[in-house]
C-alpha cells in the first residue's frame, strides 16, 4: 500500500485543478480519503419547556418558557491525513503541490452552552370572522464556551489585523450579542365576507439562529488542533510526523469566529388568501418574503492590502505580503452576510371525497445573498469563501439554493374495483410529481491569479467580449461553454458575478400502489409497492465548474462536464406488513 503523509494514517484528500478548501470544485474527481476523515462527534441535549395556557373572554394566551444546555464533545480537526491541492493534472504528474494542508495532532473538545427564552402570545378574538395574534419571544444565550478553559480563537487588532496567535480562555466572544434577543410576532386570520369561504391571512416575525453549532469551526484551531499549511512543496519525501518538527515554510492557518459576532437575524413577513370554489376544492394564492442580515459568511481574514484605483478597481502586486505574514490564510465566520427572498405560491386542494385527492402547487421565487455555504462541501456548486471580504458584496447573486421555479402534484385514488371483496379490493394508488428549473452555480478557477494569498481560490474568471452565442449550451458533455470566459489578469479579480449560470432542472414521478386487507378485527396485513423516478428519467447533476485549472494551461478540458445525476434512476421496492 502506498504510505501516507501523516506518519501512521492513510493517503489524504487529493484535489486537481481545484481549491483547497474542503471538498472543493475539482477539475479531477478527489482521490484519496475525504479531507474530514476520523473525526468523531456527540452532541447531547437537555431541554426543560413549560407552558401555560388562559382563556378570558376574547383573550387565548399562551405563555412559556424554555431552556437548554447544549454539551458538544468532539474531535472534528479537518485534515488529520493531510490534503493535497495541485495546480493542475501536469502539477500532479509531477509531484508538485500547491498547497498543503494538515492537522498533524488533533485534541478532543468540549463546547458548552446553555439558552433560554420566554414567550407570550394573545390570540385575540376581535370579532366572529377576526382573529390577530400578537405575541413576543426574548431569546438568550450565554455563548460558546470549552469545558476546560481551552477555548481558542483569533482575536484582531485595532488596524483589522489577525494576531499571530490565538488567545485562549473560556468563551470563543469578546462580546455576547445574544444576552438579550427580542422576536416580535404578528398576525391575522380574516374572513372579510362572514360565509366561512375566503380567509386572509398576514403575519410578520423577527427569528435568530443562535451561534451554537461552531464546534466545526472551533475544532480547527491553534494550539490544540493547529492545522499548518505549507506553498509549493515536493510530494516526493513528504512526511509529517505528529509532535515532529514541521518542514521549513510551515505556517499555522488560522480558524475561528469574528470575536464579537452578531447573532444572525431574519425579518419574515407573509401574505394568503384560501378561497373555497366547491364543496371540496380549495384555491390560495400567497406571498412570502424575508430579509435576513448578520448572517455567517466564510472569509480570508489575512488578505495583503490591495491597491485601490480611482475606479474602484481592486489589484494585488505581484509577492504582495499577507497582513501578518506569520500566518497563513484563514478559515473565519464573519457575521456580515445578508440574503432576501421573495416568494408566489399558488395551492390547488381537493379534499379526499369519492375516494380522490389531489393537490398542486406551484412556487415562483428568487433568493439572493452575498453568500450561502459556510463551506463549500454544503455547496459545491459555489465558492464557499467570499471573493474580497473587506466588500462582500461584490458576491452578491442567486442564493446557491435557488429554485426559480417549483411545481409538484400529488394525488391517491381508492380504487374502485372490487371494492366490496374483503380480499381482492381496497387497493390505494398514489403518485406524486416534481418539477423544477436548475440550482445556480458559478464559473470557477483552479488557482488563483489575484495575488491574495488565499489557497482556497474562490477568484471568479472574467467575461469574454469577443464571445457570442448562448453560454449555456446544454447536455452533459459541455453544458455550459467555457469559451464566454476569460482568466482575470495577474493581481485583479475576475468580473464573472456569483451564480450567474443555471444548472439543469429535474422532474420525477413516483408512484406507489397499496393494499389494506383485514384478517381480523386487530390485525391487518399491508401490501406496498413503491416505484421512484418510474420514467426513469435523466435528471443531470451540476457540470464542472472549473473553467482554468491554470494561467496558461487554456480552457480545461472537463469545463462544463456533467459526471453525475441528481436523482437516482429508477427504484422498485416491494414489501409487506402485518399490522396490529
Amino acid at each position: 500500500s502506498v504510505p501516507g503523509w501523516v506518519a501512521g494514517a492513510p493517503i489524504g484528500a487529493v484535489v486537481i485543478g481545484g481549491g483547497t478548501a474542503l471538498n472543493g470544485a475539482s477539475q479531477i474527481t478527489q482521490a484519496g480519503t475525504n479531507a474530514g476523515s476520523n473525526l468523531t462527534a456527540v452532541r447531547n441535549l437537555f431541554t426543560y419547556e413549560d407552558q401555560v395556557n388562559l382563556t378570558r373572554g376574547i383573550h387565548r394566551i399562551d405563555a412559556g418558557v424554555w431552556i437548554q444546555r447544549i454539551q458538544n464533545n468532539d474531535n472534528l480537526a479537518q485534515n488529520q491525513y493531510g490534503q493535497a491541492s495541485f495546480g493542475s493534472l501536469t502539477a500532479f504528474l509531477q509531484g508538485s503541490i500547491s498547497t498543503f494542508t494538515v492537522a498533524p495532532t488533533s485534541t478532543p473538545l468540549g463546547w458548552r452552552s446553555v439558552e433560554a427564552a420566554e414567550y407570550i402570545q394573545d390570540s385575540i378574538r376581535v370579532s366572529k370572522n377576526l382573529e390577530v395574534s400578537l405575541g413576543l419571544r426574548l431569546e438568550h444565550s450565554d455563548g460558546m464556551h470549552e469545558a476546560h478553559g481551552r477555548a481558542a480563537n483569533y482575536l484582531f487588532d485595532a488596524n483589522g489585523v489577525i494576531q499571530t496567535n490565538p488567545t485562549v480562555g473560556d468563551s470563543v466572544f469578546t462580546v455576547n450579542h445574544a444576552k438579550l434577543l427580542p422576536e416580535p410576532r404578528a398576525g391575522i386570520a380574516w374572513d372579510p365576507f362572514g360565509r366561512g369561504k375566503t380567509v386572509i391571512h398576514a403575519g410578520f416575525g423577527i427569528y435568530h439562529a443562535q451561534l451554537d453549532a461552531l464546534s466545526y469551526r472551533l475544532d480547527q484551531n491553534a494550539p490544540f488542533n493547529t492545522t499548518v499549511s505549507l506553498k509549493n512543496v515536493s510530494l516526493n519525501g513528504l512526511s509529517i510526523v505528529p509532535g515532529s518538527t514541521l518542514p521549513s515554510g510551515a505556517l499555522i492557518a488560522p480558524s475561528g469566529i469574528q470575536p464579537d459576532a452578531k447573532i444572525p437575524t431574519v425579518i419574515s413577513y407573509t401574505f394568503k388568501i384560501e378561497q373555497q370554489i366547491a364543496a371540496s376544492w380549495n384555491v390560495s394564492a400567497g406571498y412570502a418574503g424575508s430579509r435576513g442580515y448578520h448572517e455567517i459568511l466564510s472569509i480570508d481574514a489575512n488578505l495583503p492590502v490591495p491597491t485601490i484605483s480611482p475606479s474602484g478597481a481592486i489589484f494585488y502586486p505581484a509577492g504582495s505580503p499577507l497582513s501578518n505574514p506569520k500566518v497563513a490564510a484563514t478559515t473565519t465566520w464573519w457575521s456580515s452576510g445578508h440574503s432576501n427572498y421573495n416568494a408566489l405560491a399558488l395551492d390547488v386542494n381537493h379534499r379526499l371525497a369519492h375516494g380522490l385527492q389531489i393537490r398542486g402547487v406551484y412556487t415562483f421565487s428568487k433568493s439572493l445573498d452575498d453568500g450561502t455555504a459556510w463551506n463549500s462541501s454544503v455547496g459545491a456548486n459555489a465558492p464557499g469563501f467570499v471573493m474580497y471580504p473587506p466588500n462582500p458584496r461584490i458576491d452578491w447573486g442567486l442564493s446557491t439554493y435557488d429554485v426559480r421555479h417549483l411545481a409538484s402534484i400529488n394525488g391517491s385514488w381508492e380504487l374502485p374495483f372490487l371494492r366490496a371483496n374483503r380480499f381482492l379490493g381496497g387497493w390505494t394508488l398514489s403518485a406524486i410529481a416534481s418539477i423544477q428549473s436548475g440550482f445556480p452555480f458559478t464559473p470557477q478557477l483552479g488557482f488563483n491569479p489575484s495575488n491574495d494569498g488565499d489557497t482556497r481560490n474562490p477568484v471568479r474568471p472574467s467575461w469574454n467580449p469577443a464571445f457570442q452565442g448562448s453560454v449555456i449550451s446544454g447536455g452533459p458533455n459541455q453544458y455550459f461553454n467555457p469559451n464566454a470566459f476569460l482568466p482575470p489578469a495577474s493581481g485583479t479579480y475576475g468580473n464573472v458575478g456569483r451564480d450567474t449560470l443555471i444548472g439543469p432542472g429535474s422532474a420525477t414521478v413516483d408512484v406507489s400502489l397499496l393494499k389494506d386487507t383485514a384478517l381480523t378485527e386487530r390485525l391487518k396485513l399491508q401490501l406496498r409497492g413503491e416505484f421512484f423516478n418510474v420514467l426513469n428519467h435523466a435528471n443531470f447533476g451540476t457540470p464542472n465548474t472549473i473553467v482554468f485549472s491554470s494561467a496558461t494551461a487554456g480552457v480545461s478540458p472537463t469545463a462544463g462536464v456533467i459526471t453525475s445525476t441528481s436523482t437516482p434512476s429508477r427504484q422498485i421496492q416491494i414489501g409487506a406488513k402485518l399490522i396490529w
